[in-house]
Formats: structure tokens, sequence, C-alpha cells
């Protein structure tokens, strides 16, 4: 039998290495933002599927950092993603969020220029959003800071769009997935990256997916890692203590940071 993928339920809280941040949530990504030591810029990246507006921020390392590729949610390219972006600097990787909105809006505009991004987002073609994530990571790992290794994490609908990626790219060296929804099974034949899931126990609608992927991949090679937090909602990471599932986000997201930093680590460092 080949590797079996298992999922644990996390009713407690469950970690790889230690991170020297917090995991970053909504509530307090402008003043992450605003104290951060890191420099952060917006950088064009042109790409065959067009220029796609980009938020960088780097490390403070003395070698070459691997490159993350931060996707956003369906609510775009928000300052939440940015720090998330941080979170991923201050843990040693070149982080990059892409605005995959660039171009969508008002006179060429992205995220910012839209009344109604969620509407945008569903109207993406899959295809140019496959090309865009190839120049954004191709940009990052052109650059002199960085090494020729990088993953990709998203959340919600990048979520899905990280494991849709990770089983068109196999370049990609890693892929983490919170709270977004499986390929369809004939789609993960193609899987060779590794992909670390990351969901709450109250998203039935979203972990509905992870079952079929299992079997789909069962009598595969690929690493699929699945973590269920017990009680914690969709969007946990992002929605931390401020909701009726407060307590069990904030959990889920202490214990889901660390995984997620540990399984870069180990799949991007050299």
């Amino acid at each position: 039998m080949r590797r079996t993928l298992a999922v644990l339920l996390a009713g407690t809280l469950l970690g790889g290495t230690a991170s020297a941040q917090q995991a970053p949530s909504a509530e307090d990504a402008a003043a992450r933002l605003a104290d951060s030591p890191r420099h952060g810029e917006w950088v064009v990246v042109d790409t065959p599927g067009g220029p796609v507006s980009s938020w960088v921020v780097y490390p403070e390392r003395a070698d070459g950092a691997p490159v993350i590729v931060v996707i956003h949610e369906i609510f775009g390219l928000t300052d939440w993603i940015r720090s998330v972006a941080d979170g991923f600097a201050a843990e040693g990787f070149i982080a990059i969020a892409p605005d995959l909105l660039s171009g969508k809006g008002p006179d060429g505009g992205g995220t910012d220029s839209l009344e109604s991004p969620r509407t945008a987002i569903r109207d993406l073609d899959p295809a140019e959003v496959k090309v865009r994530l190839d120049g954004v990571a191709h940009y990052g790992m052109s650059l002199p800071a960085a090494t020729d290794r990088f993953g990709v994490v998203g959340f919600c609908w990048g979520g899905s769009t990280s494991f849709r990626y990770a089983t068109l790219q196999p370049g990609a060296g890693a892929a983490v997935v919170y709270y977004g929804g499986s390929p369809p099974s004939e789609d993960l034949a193609n899987l060779q990256v590794p992909v670390l899931g990351l969901y709450g126990g109250n998203d039935n609608r979203v972990n509905a997916t992870i079952a079929p992927a299992q079997e789909a991949l069962s009598d595969t090679d690929a690493r699929y890692e699945v973590e269920i937090y017990d009680g914690a909602g969709h969007g946990f990471l992002r929605a931390q203590n401020h909701d009726e599932l407060g307590q069990q986000n904030t959990a889920a997201a202490t214990a889901g940071w660390p995984r997620t930093i540990a399984f870069f680590r180990e799949l991007l460092e050299r």
C-alpha cells in the first residue's frame, strides 16, 4: 500500500516547529503592516496573462530565501493578505501576494477599484490564473535575494486555487490549502506536489471534498496531509477572536500557522 492519507482531528493545539510570529488575523492586519521592520513594496509583474500588481515582502536573513506565492481569498488582495505575506517573510521566506484581479476593474484597476471583488473572482479564467501564478513565481525566483524553490499557499478561494495549481505546476515545491475545496478527482491524477490541507471542523461545505480527494490519491505516491481543527469554522486564520467560533478559530490558527511554516521549511529550504 502506498502513502496513507491520514486525517488528524485536532481538538488540541497541533503544530510543527515554533514560528517567530503569532498567526496573522484580520483584526491586527493594519497594525502588523505599520509596525513591520521588513521591507515590503508594490511591484508590477509582467506575465503572459497580463501585468499583475503584487505585494512583495523580504525576510531579514544573510542567505538566499525560498519564495512563497500567497493567493488571496474571494475578497481579493486585502490588507490581511498583505499581513500574511509579511508573516511569511518574518519566518524567512520571500513572500509575494499577487492581485489576481489586476486589470479586471474600471480603467484597468484591480481589487481596490472593484465594487464587488467576489463577483469578479468568480469570472476569472482558471487558465489565466495559472499563467499569472507561473509568472509571479518566476519573478520571485529571479530576484537576487531568492533561491530557485517556491511554494504556494491560499485561503478560501485561494485555497482551492492553490490545490488546483499544485495539480498543474509540478515545478512547485509545496502547496498549502487553507479551507479550500479539492480539485475534481480526475485532475488529481497529475498531482506531483506535496500538499498540506488545513480545515475547520465546522466547514462541511469544504470538508465534503476531502474524502474524494483522498480516495483519488490513495493508490498514488502523492503526499496529501490533512488536518481538521475541531470546532473551527471556515476562514479561521482570518477570523480569530471576533465571532461565535472565535476561541476555536484562534486555537486552529495557533496550531495551523506553525504547521504551515514547518511544511514549507521542510520542502523548500536547502
